[in-house]
């Protein structure tokens, strides 16, 4: 899987200037290449856990390499890699590459679609429009681990007779990208309004069978675009059902972007955990601390160098309340983020 990148990109070097000498291929007209990479210069200022507190360092947190194909009117594909690290300041290792989105779309009317393969879960999709700067953080259920950003298996989706109201159902393995290693299975749903062409309302649920756990998560998300600016409003309830436990977890997010000029931004977000995360220790490249509640705040600047490369100074800061231990120590990031993308 490591060399599948380069030999890609070597394929694709070599196929274009022999495009370009005789008429390109068939497939090369109806196919969309693009990419995507983001990562920082970071120091970690404050950390409840006393080994990271004073690190510093460059990161190339992601990269995406994306191929869009048009198929017929009809039928579309997508084939999406990805390369990533562990993020957890321990691990000494190099971009790791895997298939991020494989799937088929075939749009049965101009209001229904059905697609197979792996896609991103439909918890995400408006709350990641909304935010739009992945590059500087995860949306809330993504950066928590509550759900998977991807799943394999089928999903319908479109709008009802009024337009106003869109849909998205699907069924998958609930493994993410990785292989199914039991029979249960995850159901999600989403229902949207629009009344206007800026605003949003959403609601999402799911049910996933993990064989030693069952996972039931309930979401909803408001959002308003305007005229250089754009905010948003998430919940978030999760229950995970085991012999061993049961327990229910609470968040609430709310962010917002403003454009000051053509190529300048502010950022800003804060998330509250209601409840301590088990898995706060695992999240990539910004651990919580998992035996407290805790609330995330981010607030940066873009600066767009060119309308695909831009620089983010920006800070994550998170406090703690007192937890059976007390209360631990803030963590505060500080970070200059670069983007770029063709």
């Amino acid at each position: 899987m490591r060399q599948l990148l380069p030999l890609l990109l070597l394929s694709m070097l070599v196929a274009v200037p022999a495009a370009a000498q005789d008429e390109p291929p068939p497939w090369f007209e109806s196919t969309k290449i693009s990419a995507l990479s983001f990562g920082d210069f970071y120091s970690i200022l404050e950390n409840h856990d006393e080994d990271l507190e004073g690190r510093n360092g460059f990161l190339l947190r992601r990269i995406y390499l994306t191929f869009d194909q048009k198929l017929s009117p009809t039928l579309s594909a997508r084939l999406r890699f990805e390369a990533s690290q562990a993020g957890d300041y321990a691990s000494n290792t190099s971009l790791e590459p895997f298939v991020k989105d494989a799937w088929l779309r075939w749009r049965r009317t101009e209001n229904m679609d059905f697609r197979f393969g792996i896609w991103q879960n439909a918890s995400f999709d408006t709350v990641e429009d909304l935010w739009g700067y992945r590059a500087v953080e995860k949306t809330p259920l993504d950066l928590q681990r509550w759900v998977s950003t991807r799943d394999f298996g089928v999903a319908m989706s479109g709008k009802f007779a009024d337009p106003r109201f869109h849909y998205q159902a699907q069924v998958g393995n609930g493994s993410g990208t990785g292989t199914e290693t039991n029979s249960g299975k995850k159901a999600a749903a989403v229902l949207g309004f629009a009344p206007s062409s800026g605003t949003v309302f959403e609601l999402y649920a799911d049910t996933e069978d993990r064989g030693s756990e069952d996972r039931t998560t309930l979401q909803a998300v408001a959002g308003y675009r305007g005229a250089g600016y754009r905010f948003g409003a998430q919940y978030a309830q999760q229950q995970r059902k085991s012999p061993a436990t049961d327990l229910e977890l609470d968040l609430a997010s709310v962010f917002a972007v403003w454009s000051l000029r053509e190529n300048l931004n502010l950022l800003a977000r804060i998330d509250r955990m209601f409840d301590p995360n088990p898995e706060g220790d695992r999240i990539a490249y910004l651990p919580f601390d998992p035996t407290a509640e805790s609330t995330l705040v981010i607030a940066g600047v873009d600066y767009k160098l060119h309308k695909n490369l831009g620089v983010v100074p920006n800070v994550e800061w998170i406090t703690y309340e007192p937890g059976p231990a007390g209360t631990p120590a803030d963590d505060l990031f500080a970070r200059v983020t670069f983007y770029y993308s063709f």
